[in-house]
């Protein structure tokens, strides 16, 4: 642990989940592949896509639409709506197949539990401080096994723009009923994470490298409090 400014007292953890307490690159791509399999079974005309041509009209969406950005289930769904259409599909048609595609994909996201390792964290510093999550993602806690040690996970949408924007973490700190230099965050991004819970005013734990990810530099970000190479390492603010 490297500390850059010396933490003051802090009452509640906030945690970015994918990629710090578990490695998210695989899930998606695993999830990105039952949803290419469910298209091709349901809607044969998908067959004539594969992910390059998802993404690219992803790409192209997130250019016209960039609130798109702030609700990633959202975009999701309006790309695969929006997909169909072009590939064919009448547009009550392409509502229904985003609608069922979206559900098969969040399912397959949320197809996993955190490691014991990692549960076993959370129930330690569960014991001193109070522990929630702020998130640019759209896991389902609950079914991962963070449900018995998060209060809450806030998620961009619902008129929430995802981090580094100041809102989620003024919207943790007013349901903690805690001044946000009470609240620890800690994530692997220099903007998001580190950027984010700076300028919202609360303290800033940067997990570098995250899991699977090579080591990134502070260079134009603000410096977090602390600066941690495992989620592990956290078990020294015990």
């Amino acid at each position: 642990m490297q500390i850059f400014i010396r933490p003051q007292a802090f009452e509640a953890i906030s945690f970015d989940l994918d990629d710090n307490l578990y490695d998210n690159r695989p899930i998606i791509v695993a999830a990105e592949k039952a949803l290419q399999q469910f298209l091709h079974q349901n809607y044969p005309k998908a067959t004539a896509w594969q992910f390059d041509d998802w993404r690219a009209l992803k790409s192209h969406m997130l250019r016209q639409s960039p609130q798109l950005r702030h609700d990633t289930s959202k975009a999701r769904l309006q790309m695969l709506e929006l997909g169909l259409i072009e590939l064919g599909y009448d547009r009550g048609a392409a509502q229904a197949g985003a609608k069922a595609g979206l559900a098969h994909f969040s399912l397959h996201r949320s197809n996993f539990k955190v490691s014991d390792e990692v549960l076993e964290l959370l129930a330690q510093l569960k014991q001193k401080y109070r522990l929630v999550g702020i998130t640019n993602g759209n896991v389902d806690y609950q079914r991962i096994g963070l449900g018995d040690f998060l209060e809450f996970v806030l998620h961009p949408g619902l008129g929430y723009p995802q981090k580094p924007a100041a809102d989620m973490f003024k919207v943790a700190a007013n349901k903690l009923e805690l001044p946000l230099n009470k609240i620890l965050h800690v994530g692997d991004s220099a903007k998001s994470d580190v950027d984010g819970a700076r300028a919202a005013g609360c303290q800033a734990a940067w997990l570098n490298p995250g899991f699977g990810v090579t080591q990134k530099s502070l260079a134009q970000h603000q410096l977090p409090h602390i600066e941690i190479s495992s989620i592990l390492q956290l078990k020294q603010l015990l």
